[in-house]
């Protein structure tokens, strides 16, 4: 696809919180612009985020369509409306098919809260402290087929304290997602990030 990298489509299904640093620290930035953020259901505080800084908003909820490769078919027939680059994928709930993998190759990005390839999938937060982790940090990586398996594009380190909580641990997570999300889709729009 030979869409413009520097115009950035942003996928939620929740508070939008990484949403927001990428509007915080790219949207308008060195030609970089969030051209829309589509949810995987509607009234998600996301969206409203997103409506908020003025982006085109839309709403693919898995249920309004036969499969997940036909929500997908008409996501990307709204991506490539809007001449998206760039994917990103910031809490979004929803596996993606090889139909919108196919048609943005390594230009999906998506953060997650963990050290990759430790604890992949969902509640990576739970997932390491179940297992007593000292050490967890964020991950932003390319989406492939797999589960949170794409090749790595930043990570950053954080040591969780004795006894600490699930909001702790989330608490600690969260400038770390906030700072590396928007570096690496600053990098891969500008082309730095191989």
């Amino acid at each position: 696809m030979s869409a413009d990298r520097k115009r950035i489509a942003v996928l939620v299904s929740g508070e939008g919180t990484n949403l927001q640093a990428l509007v915080d620290q790219l949207h308008g930035s060195g030609g970089v612009e969030i051209v829309g953020v589509a949810g995987s259901k509607p009234d998600v505080a996301a969206l409203a985020r997103a409506e908020a800084a003025a982006i085109r908003t839309a709403v693919f909820s898995r249920s309004d369509y036969e499969s997940r490769e036909a929500r997908d078919a008409a996501l990307v027939n709204w991506l490539t409306e809007l001449n998206v680059g760039i994917v990103v994928t910031a809490g979004w709930m929803e596996i993606l098919t090889p139909v919108l993998l196919d048609a943005f190759p390594d230009l999906v990005v998506n953060v997650h809260p963990s050290l990759l390839p430790e604890f992949p999938g969902l509640d990576a937060v739970g997932q390491a402290l179940d297992a007593g982790a000292t050490r967890t940090g964020v991950t932003v990586h390319l989406v492939d087929e797999g589960v949170d398996s794409g090749r790595v594009l930043l990570q950053g380190a954080v040591e969780l304290p004795a006894d600490c909580s699930r909001e702790q641990a989330l608490a600690l997570l969260r400038p770390i997602e906030h700072r590396l999300l928007p570096e690496a889709v600053r990098e891969l729009s500008a082309g730095r990030l191989p």
